[in-house]
C-alpha cells in the first residue's frame, strides 16, 4: 500500500491540492478550485469569506485524490499553505464573525500609523517586533475592526490567519506556528513570541485572543471526524503546522539553507531567502519573517504582478500565448515605456495610495506589444527594487528559483534574469507552496514516527530543477534594465504626492 501526503495551497484566486508519494516525492494527482474576492467593496478593500476556502479545499482534495486513484487509508498526513496576513475573526463558538480582510487590503493605513505611534515611532516599532507595521499585515486589520465595527470586535474571541482557519476546520484546534505568525506585526520575530507592546497598542485584552505559538515541526492536530467525513478520508490523519504561502513556497523550492533565493511571480510577487539569524531591515522595506522550518525568511513583497499582466492581456482579448508573442516583438526596455504597477497600492516600496502609471507614452511606444512587454518589465523591476535592498542587508542572489504563473513564460524568465542579473531556474514541481506543504507534512509525520530527519534532507532529496528552462543574463539587456530601473525609481518617488491627491479625489467621488 502506498503512503500518501496531501499538500494544500489556499491562495487569493484559487485553492490547489496535490497528492504526493511519501517514498519518492512524486506528485500523483492534483486539482484546483477557483474562488474570487467579494465584489463591489470600497476602493482598496479586499475581502473573502472563509467558508469559500473550505469549500474550495474540499473540492480540490477530492479532485486530487480521484486523480491519484487514492484510497482513504493511504493518506497519512496533510499540510496547508495559505495566503499570509489575512484576518479571520472567530467568536467564542468558533464561528466566523465577518469576512476576512486580506493581505492585499490597503484600507488600514491610518491604523498602521496609530499602532506605530503608540509603539514610539518607526525605530521603536522595529525594535519591538523586527518589522514595520504595514497595511498588508494583520495587526492593523484587527484595530480597523475595533474602530469601524465595534459590535463585531466585541464578539472577537480568537484571531486566526487563513491557513490557521483551514487547520481549525481540519482539526478543531486553534493553532499558530512561527512562520505565518511573524507576518501579523504582533510577534517579536527575534524571540519568536508575541510582543506585548504591539498587542496592547491595539487592545489590552487582545493577547488572550491569540493562539499559543508553536514551532513549525509540531503538528496542528489530527483530522477530526466531521471534516474527515466531508473529505472522504479517515479520522486521525496527521495535520502538520502548515504555514504562509511564502514559507511553504520556500520548502517547496528547496529554499531551506542559506544561499538560495526564491522568486514567486503570482498575483503578488515575493522574493525570499533562508537565514540562520533574523535579518531586520531598519527601513522596514524587507520583512523580517520567520520561516516554517524554525529558521528565518527575509522577504520582500510586491502586491501587483500577474494581476497587472492579466489586466493588460484580458483588455486586448489575448491568449497567454498571444500576449507573450506580442510582448516579444517589442525591444528590451520597451523603448522607454515603463510601468509603475501600483494598481491599488503597493507594499514594496510602501505606497498604499499608489495607482498604476504608464510613463513614456508617445507615438513610438503606443503599441500593444510595447504595453505588454512594459507590463512584464515593470512588475519585475518593481520586485528588483526589493531584491537590491536584500543585497544591501547581506542577502545576495546568484541563482533565483522562479515559481508562479509568471515563471511559466520563457520570455518572462529571460526578463527576470536580465533585470535581476542572476541565473533564473524553475522546478519540476511548479506548485511550490502546495508541494512545500506536502513536504512539511512528510517532515512532521516522519519525526512523529520516531525518525530524526531534517527538513533540508527531505528537500535535497525531492526538490529538483527543470534545467531545460534555465535563463542566464544578457549583458546588453542588463545594462538597459539598469537604466530603466533608475527611471522607474525616479518616477515612483516623484509621484508620491500625486498618488495621495488622487486617492482623496476618488474618495470624495
Amino acid at each position: 500500500m502506498r503512503t500518501l501526503l496531501i499538500g494544500i495551497d489556499s491562495g487569493t484566486q484559487s485553492t490547489k491540492a496535490l497528492v504526493v508519494d511519501a517514498k519518492n516525492g512524486k506528485v500523483l494527482g492534483e486539482a484546483s478550485q477557483a474562488h474570487g474576492l467579494i465584489p463591489n467593496l470600497p476602493p482598496g478593500a479586499k475581502e473573502q469569506h472563509p467558508h469559500t476556502w473550505r469549500e474550495a479545499t474540499a473540492k480540490a482534495i477530492k479532485g486530487a485524490l480521484k486523480a491519484a486513484k487514492a484510497t482513504a487509508s493511504e493518506v497519512v498526513a496533510i499540510g496547508v499553505s495559505g495566503q499570509q496576513h489575512g484576518f479571520v475573526p472567530l467568536d467564542k463558538s468558533g464561528a466566523v464573525i465577518r469576512s476576512a480582510k486580506l493581505w492585499c487590503d490597503t484600507t488600514t493605513a491610518a491604523e498602521c500609523e496609530e499602532i506605530t505611534a503608540k509603539l514610539g515611532g518607526a525605530k521603536a516599532t522595529s525594535k519591538a517586533i523586527g518589522n514595520a507595521v504595514l497595511p498588508g499585515f494583520t495587526a492593523s486589520k484587527i484595530l480597523w475592526l475595533k474602530k469601524h465595527e465595534p459590535k463585531n470586535f466585541a464578539r472577537l474571541a480568537t484571531v486566526l490567519l487563513p491557513h490557521d482557519y483551514l487547520n481549525f476546520w481540519l482539526t478543531g484546534h486553534a493553532f499558530m506556528e512561527y512562520g505565518d505568525a511573524s507576518g501579523t506585526a504582533l510577534m517579536d520575530v527575534r524571540k519568536r513570541r508575541w510582543s506585548e507592546a504591539a498587542v496592547k497598542a491595539i487592545d489590552a485584552d487582545l493577547l488572550g485572543k491569540l493562539p499559543k505559538l508553536s514551532s513549525s515541526d509540531q503538528p496542528a492536530g489530527l483530522l477530526q471526524p466531521s471534516t474527515a467525513s466531508e473529505l472522504g478520508l479517515n479520522p486521525g490523519v496527521l495535520v502538520s503546522a502548515g504555514g504562509g504561502d511564502n514559507m511553504m513556497g520556500a520548502i517547496g523550492t528547496g529554499n531551506t539553507r542559506q544561499g538560495i533565493i526564491t522568486a514567486s511571480f503570482g498575483t503578488s510577487g515575493t522574493i525570499y531567502a533562508c537565514a540562520e539569524k533574523p535579518v531586520v531591515d531598519p527601513r522596514g522595506e524587507i520583512a523580517a519573517f520567520c520561516d516554517s522550518t524554525n529558521r528565518w525568511l527575509p522577504l520582500l513583497c510586491t502586491m501587483n504582478v500577474t494581476v497587472a499582466t492579466e489586466m493588460v492581456r484580458q483588455d486586448f482579448h489575448w491568449t497567454h500565448e498571444k500576449f507573450a508573442a506580442e510582448a516579444g516583438k517589442a525591444p528590451v526596455g520597451s523603448d522607454g515605456l515603463v510601468l509603475l504597477p501600483y494598481l491599488e497600492g503597493e507594499r514594496t516600496p510602501n505606497v498604499p495610495d499608489g495607482t498604476g502609471v504608464f510613463f513614456g507614452v508617445n507615438h513610438r511606444t503606443f503599441k500593444a506589444g510595447h504595453y505588454a512587454r512594459a507590463t512584464m518589465e515593470g512588475v519585475t523591476l518593481g520586485m528588483n527594487y526589493g531584491l537590491r535592498r536584500l543585497a544591501e542587508l547581506g542577502v545576495k542572489a546568484k541563482q533565483i528559483r522562479a515559481t508562479g504563473g509568471g515563471a511559466k513564460s520563457e520570455l518572462w524568465r529571460q526578463i527576470m534574469a536580465d533585470v535581476f542579473n542572476a541565473e533564473v531556474v524553475t522546478l519540476k514541481v511548479s506548485e511550490g507552496a502546495a508541494y512545500g506543504a506536502a513536504l512539511q507534512a512528510l517532515w512532521c509525520w516522519r519525526n512523529r514516527q520516531g525518525e530524526k530527519v531534517a527538513i533540508e534532507a527531505i528537500t535535497d532529496q525531492f526538490v529538483t530543477l527543470n534545467k531545460a528552462e534555465t535563463a542566464t543574463p544578457n549583458a546588453k539587456a542588463v545594462a538597459v534594465y539598469h537604466e530603466l530601473q533608475a527611471l522607474q525609481d525616479e518616477v515612483s518617488r516623484s509621484l508620491r504626492g500625486a498618488f495621495a491627491a488622487h486617492r482623496r479625489l476618488v474618495e470624495v467621488k
